[in-house]
């Protein structure tokens, strides 16, 4: 039998015990309506709702009423501001981020399975299948990571609440969530649940809405364009983005270089991945090349900075100038090209 001291001490517990409990539930809802920002007011939702009327016919207040349960995300706002110390650019250390041994042997699998559809995509628009498996290979291994937040809340959070201090892409990404609004609206696509990556790109090759409008293509033809699990329509619509933009078969991606003298490399590093330059101009000014490439293409020299190290070359083609279509980055692309290179070599070694 418990003494009237203990039986007073355990109700006081209880009690405590019961408080702290409702401290921190209420801590905890307030930390939670902290990100209800009810984005439906904000000037510019109710112009892109009145567009989005204007132009798909959606009524201004489905559209508003989607936003007003739209979550600003304070992570993504954190994802998207520069470090506070600048890092020296490291083409080693973001290469080994992509061009490692499991994205070599889940791209080798990743191919195998879908040999079929790749040889068609291929036949169809004249990318090599390595280039396609490489792409998203770099963007979602193969997609094991297509990204955990709500689009939604990631695409709002991105256009009205971008933060200061830096380059506003705010517009980017208020035209995103337009896009995607007008997305979910023509497809099966629920605007609550589709999720994607913290920037509101989506799918297994990392589409933005508007891309998804734009290049997205129906491979398996089964009326339904479903760039998350069909591998058939996610294969094909990478395929198109980059024919779409550009692809010329049988031109030049990267080629290897040997930099036989550096007295032009300003004038050559000038036109950035725009390519420019043919190999009997590059061989004149000091750049040999030790790769293919045809005598009338055009070739950027592309710089690959490496930190305290020296820094690398590599001439770009316009299938480089391609990838970074992609994402805009001579990093992106060279690794998306090196990747490419190390699955093919991969897979013939293996058969």
């Amino acid at each position: 039998m418990l003494t009237p001291f203990l039986t007073t001490h355990r109700i006081f517990k209880y009690f405590a015990s019961i408080l702290i409990s409702t401290a921190l539930c209420t801590q905890a809802v307030q930390a939670e309506d902290t990100n209800r920002v009810n984005f439906a007011d904000n000037v510019q939702a109710k112009a892109m709702a009145q567009r989005l009327q204007e132009k798909e016919g959606i009524a201004v207040a489905d559209t508003l009423a989607l936003l007003q349960k739209a979550e600003l995300l304070p992570q993504v706002v954190q994802a998207v501001k520069p470090p506070k110390t600048r890092g020296v650019r490291n083409w080693d250390t973001y290469r080994n981020r992509f061009v490692e041994p499991y994205r070599i042997r889940k791209g080798v699998e990743f191919w195998n399975e879908n040999a079929g559809i790749l040889k068609e995509a291929e036949a169809r628009y004249g990318v090599p299948q390595e280039v396609i498996v490489a792409i998203i290979g770099v963007e979602t291994i193969y997609g094991q990571h297509i990204g955990n937040y709500r689009v939604l809340d990631s695409l709002a959070t991105l256009a009205f609440a971008y933060p200061e201090g830096q380059k506003d892409r705010s517009e980017f990404f208020l035209n995103e969530l337009e896009a995607f609004i007008a997305l979910c609206n023509k497809t099966h696509l629920d605007a609550l649940e589709a999720k994607g990556s913290y920037a509101g790109a989506i799918g297994l090759g990392q589409f933005m809405p508007s891309s998804w409008i734009a290049y997205a293509v129906d491979g398996d033809a089964d009326g339904i364009v479903d760039l998350f699990n069909s591998r058939k329509d996610a294969i094909f619509s990478v395929a198109n983005f980059l024919k779409v933009h550009g692809w010329e078969t049988g031109k030049a991606t990267r080629v290897l270089v040997d930099i036989q003298h550096a007295d032009n490399l300003t004038e050559l590093l000038a036109p950035d991945i725009v390519p420019t330059f043919t190999p009997a101009v590059l061989h004149e000014k000091g750049v040999k090349l030790t790769g293919q490439a045809l005598p009338d293409e055009k070739l950027a020299l592309i710089e690959l900075v490496r930190g305290e190290a020296e820094t690398a070359y590599v001439a770009g083609g316009q299938n480089f100038y391609v990838v970074t279509r992609y994402n805009r980055s001579s990093f992106y692309a060279n690794a998306v090209l090196e990747l490419s290179e190390a699955l093919r070599l991969r897979k013939r070694m293996a058969n």
